[in-house]
Parts: C-alpha cells; structure tokens; sequence
C-alpha cells in the first residue's frame, strides 16, 4: 500500500498556478500560490477561490436516514429543513468529539437525503463510526468522497461572481442552505457556508468537472479581484473569525461543553444518542464550574504563539494556546487559547503566552476577533 498523499481532480492545475503543496490530512494540498497575507486580504476584501476538494462527503438515505443521523450524531437532524445545513459534531460513548461537520438536507421533502461532510482528517473515522451505528436503522451510509470535488468561492464579492455565471436563485439562498444548481454549466450543488468569517458559497461538483468550473470562476472573477488561496490563508481567516479546528480546539479529550459549542448537543429530541449519558454529566459539570473557556489572544508585541504554548498569570500555568498566526486584519499576532476560568473575562490583566522561556504579554478578549459587516 502506498503511503502517498492523494491528489485532487484540481492538482496539475494548482501545479501550473506555482502553488506551494503541502501534505494536510493524507492530500497534497496548495498552501500559497503566491503571498498569504494577499490571499487574506482578497477573501476579506473582495474573493478568494478554495480547493476542498479533501473534505469527506458522506451520504445517508434510506426510510430510517434521519433516525440513524439523530442517533449517531448531538445535533437535531430530522428538525433540517429541505434545502437547509446544519453545524454539528459526531461524539464518542464518552463524549469527546470524533469530528464537528455538516450536514446537508437534500433530496425531495418526502424522500430526504443527507450528506454528511466531515474533516479531511476524519471523514474515515467518521464513516466507521456511522456504518457501525447504523446497524439497528433501515439507512444505508455511502463513502461518497471520491464523487465530489469541492470548490468555494468565499468574500465580499462571492455573491456577484456567482451571480454572473448560474441563474439559481442566490439571493433566496440563505446562510447555511444549499441548493442544486448549474454553474458556469456545470451542475452543483450550491452551498451558502464557509470557514472564513465572510460570505460565500462551497460548490460540491462531479471531480471531472472540477477544471472547468475553476477556470470559469476565475475569469467570472478576475475584474472583482478574485484570486486562488491556499490553506494556509484559510487558517488564518477562520482563526480570525474564532471557528474552531479539529484537532486544536476540538479532540476526543473534549466533549462540547469543554470547547464551548455545548449549543450543538440537543438533549430535547427524542430517543437516545451517542454519548447522550456522558454529555448530560458534562453540561452538569459546566454549569457548576465552568472548566478552560475558549477566549481570544491578542499580542502586545510581535511573536507569535503556536498550539501548545501555555498561558501563564502570576507565574502560574493557567492555560494553553490551540492555535496562534499573525493576523493581517488586526496587524498583530493572534491566538486561540483555553484558559481558566478565573483569568477567561476580556480585559483580565497579567495574563501571557510563554514563547520559550519569555512571557509575552497579550490582551484577554472575547472571540471572535472578527465579524464581518452585515
């Protein structure tokens, strides 16, 4: 078996562009294709055009689809409405979080589907867990990663760049909604979500009319000043927006109480869930003593704090950086940190990162560090 990173149906055409590659998750992915502080800025300013490509897409029908999906995952799946997407997380017997993901609602109202799309990182662990799970259900769990390529168009300037090349009703498509489409003559399903903080779309397409649809994106776009972006501008756009990454902010050893997003567990609907026991004791165990909040930090100098790094008050450790950039939208450094309770309100002085051996002071604030204006 070779251990080579797999390739998207867009990788001789990133080649071509002079994108940097980078191995992420078991694929060779574009990193930069020239500056990341550039790509940034154009997804803030104007629009930047991703390859997902990497994501796993994971389809579930079947009479029994919503019930399998309600037991396996925290979320409320059969209150989706047709069209619509929902933000949710698969979780252990224990409660940690196996992944966060989305869920799409396809199909005809009285025969839904649903495609599962899951972190490039997990989707095998994630169709494991829902093939198992769906053992007692009458819904049949399909690997549909090889069926899709996936490319968003996100940024001020999405909505007019799409506009120009689909005649699908844009502005009836509300954020977290999806609908099938044709774009530039290529038929899509045509998702409102993203990971940057800005509005934009995701274009789930066949992998072999991937090319084709870049490259009529492109041109759609170049007189908006779109230009391609890697994932390392990625990073820092959902870094900025306060989105959560699994394996940072989000891992097995948490449950979503621990990382804040306890909003996602729907203790209300009906029947059991995976993790249902554990996750109603973790919720219990918050509200009595909240544990590390999730909070923002941003530099007083000019080092950069990467995960891991601890978080110190008073000569104490009292938390640990997830994830840490340079932000281009505030001109500083940047991190995402878990940090006790005690020292978590925005504004608490003394508080630092110590960046080998130096405690660097940072400024505690409440996350996101960016919102766009609506």
């Amino acid at each position: 078996m070779s251990n080579a990173p797999r390739r998207t149906a867009l990788d001789a055409l990133h080649r071509s562009l002079g994108a940097t590659m980078t191995d992420f998750a078991g694929w060779d992915m574009p990193l930069r294709y020239a500056s990341e502080r550039d790509e940034h800025q154009a997804v803030r300013n104007r629009a930047g055009l991703f390859d997902l490509s990497h994501m796993g897409e994971i389809t579930v029908t079947g009479p029994q689809a919503a019930a399998l999906l309600d037991y396996a995952l925290v979320g409320n799946i059969g209150s989706i409405g047709a069209g619509r997407a929902r933000y949710t997380m698969i979780c252990r017997e224990d409660g940690g979080i196996l992944d966060d993901l989305i869920v799409y609602r396809l199909g005809a109202p009285e025969t839904p589907e649903y495609m599962v799309v899951a972190n490039a990182g997990n989707a095998q662990t994630v169709l494991d867990a829902l093939i198992e799970r769906s053992a007692d259900f009458d819904a049949e769990v399909r690997d549909d990663r090889d069926n899709y390529a996936l490319i968003a168009v996100q940024g001020p300037e999405s909505p007019g760049i799409l506009k120009s090349v689909t005649d699908a009703d844009l502005d009836g498509l509300k954020y977290y909604a999806g609908l099938p489409g044709t774009v530039a003559g290529v038929p899509a399903l045509i998702a409102r979500t993203g990971y940057t903080g800005e509005d934009g779309f995701e274009l789930f397409v066949e992998p072999r009319h991937a090319e084709e649809l870049w490259r009529a994106l492109t041109e759609a776009g170049a007189s908006a000043g779109l230009i391609p972006c890697g994932l390392s501008c990625r990073d820092t756009l959902r870094l900025e927006a306060g989105m959560p990454l699994y394996g940072h902010e989000l891992t097995t050893a948490l449950t979503p109480f621990d990382a804040g997003l306890g909003r996602v567990v729907k203790f209300e609907k009906t029947g059991d869930f995976v993790g249902r026991a554990a996750l109603t004791e973790a919720a219990a165990r918050a509200e009595a003593s909240p544990p590390r909040k999730l909070v923002g930090l941003i530099a007083a100098g000019r080092r950069v704090p990467r995960a891991g790094f601890s978080v110190v008050a008073g000569g104490e450790t009292v938390g640990e950086v997830t994830s840490g950039a340079p932000s281009p939208t505030l001109g500083k450094p940047i991190a995402i940190a878990y940090v006790d309770a005690a020292h978590a309100a925005p504004g608490t002085e003394g508080v630092g990162v110590d960046i080998r051996g130096t405690h660097e002071a940072y400024e505690v604030v409440a996350l996101p560090f960016y919102k766009r204006q609506k």
